[in-house]
């Protein structure tokens, strides 16, 4: 019975710790709801007869290229070019970059632009994704790029809504809204459902406080004449979206996000994938930080700045306090009474903070317009194990990183799933 005892002290004490750490989130999140809320308000959806460039900076349609960086990309390349062609922006071109794939890639892009008018293919000796964007940009004509992986399925409107997301002078960059496309397991079903929190309510309120920190991946667009100033991609890092990103704000800009710019992208579909896609971006964060530290805290950025230690404080400082609190809450259950580690006490943090969480998500979902995610709630049990990983994933990525571990991209295994009806990623 004494064992019994101290082993629910010590996992009373684990569960106290992740307890505090997700109702601590879900009050920073809950601060930030009147702010996506305003972003709301202000952005209204505009009518489907709307002139392209309405509400943007421009007086007619820019020319846009979007560039598709592909390495080893079979599986999933044809249905991406085959939604970006099928665009009904009025003035767009498509490169798309082989990365030196050793698979059926460049055969396929090729085959492609023999048969769709405004499409391009091209190879290079494996570089890396940076690389090929950058190659793709210098063959690039639009005076609005439009960055992306080749992963993605678009809707129609989606390169006219990331163009309208230029709303003023001082924005370099727009951010489109990324959603899982293949949903048929349990882990992808999960993340499709948990990702509305980032979307729906963090990206809302950051745009408002023009403090958004990052220009996804999957979708994001970037003037010519800013990148004419901050200079294209680097390639020595993981994180080439996010350090693009920053130096967009380092030279006055600031970073939008369109919500109604859909593009629906694989996630991991394995465990091994998400540990190792969440590694990288960590491990990203963290070079970023390398090449831009003197921002983080700087009032000279806005609040922008000050975002940036609120998110290296949460992002990379709270997984060590986690891992200190347990260690000295463990060792006190050792060595202490019951009385010593209130395992009450988690109970209650739990009674207080999942709730919280939850509201947050059916509020990001309403934000999104997403109510058919609401049949993967039976998946938020995952949400204290994804949590706890999370914390995992830091660990490691500091770990790599003060070793000097190579930079790896550990590109996801496709598995071509796609869970949405042609046309769903329309806005």
């Amino acid at each position: 019975m004494a064992g019994l005892t101290v082993l629910g002290e010590v996992l009373g004490s684990i569960a106290l710790v992740f307890g505090v750490t997700i109702l601590v989130t879900g009050v920073v999140r809950l601060a930030q709801v009147p702010f996506a809320l305003v972003h709301e308000v202000r952005h209204r959806r505009l009518p489907d007869d709307a002139p392209i460039e309405a509400g943007s900076i421009f007086d007619a349609p820019p020319s846009v290229t979007v560039v598709v960086p592909a390495y080893n990309e079979e599986v999933v390349l044809e249905n991406c070019l085959r939604s970006i062609m099928a665009s009904d922006y009025p003035d767009f071109q498509v490169i798309c970059v082989d990365d030196g794939s050793s698979d059926n890639t460049f055969a396929i892009a090729q085959r492609l632009a023999a048969e769709l008018p405004g499409l391009t293919a091209v190879r290079q000796e494996n570089a890396g994704k940076g690389a090929a964007l950058n190659h793709g940009i210098g063959l690039s004509t639009g005076d609005v790029l439009i960055l992306v992986d080749s992963d993605g399925v678009f809707g129609a409107r989606t390169l006219t809504e990331m163009v309208r997301g230029f709303t003023d002078e001082q924005v370099g960059a727009v951010c489109g809204d990324d959603r899982p496309v293949n949903l048929d397991r349990v882990q992808t079903r999960f993340l499709a459902l948990v990702s509305h929190v980032g979307t729906g309510l963090m990206r809302r309120a950051l745009d408002v406080l023009h403090a958004l920190p990052v220009v996804s991946g999957n979708t994001g667009a970037f003037r010519r004449d800013v990148l004419d100033q901050t200079g294209l991609l680097r390639t020595d890092t993981v994180g080439e979206d996010l350090e693009l990103t920053w130096r967009i704000y380092r030279a006055g800009y600031r970073v939008a996000f369109r919500p109604t710019a859909l593009v629906y992208a694989e996630s991991p579909s394995t465990l091994r994938g998400l540990w190792r896609q969440r590694v990288r971006w960590a491990r990203g964060l963290l070079q970023t930080v390398g090449h831009h530290g003197d921002m983080v805290g700087n009032p000279r950025y806005g609040f922008f700045g000050i975002y940036l230690a609120i998110n290296y404080l949460t992002q990379v400082l709270v997984p060590f306090l986690q891992v200190l609190a347990i260690i000295v809450m463990v060792v006190i259950a050792l060595l202490g009474t019951r009385e010593n580690v209130p395992l009450g006490l988690w109970q209650l943090i739990l009674f207080l903070g999942l709730p919280i969480s939850v509201a947050l998500l059916l509020l990001a979902l309403w934000l999104d317009r997403a109510p058919e995610d609401l049949r993967h709630l039976w998946t938020l049990p995952l949400w204290p194990v994804y949590s706890a990983l999370m914390t995992a994933v830091m660990l490691r990525a500091v770990w790599l990183e003060v070793s000097h571990a190579e930079n790896r991209w550990n590109k996801l295994d496709r598995t071509g799933t796609v869970s949405i009806p042609p046309g769903g990623a329309g806005s």
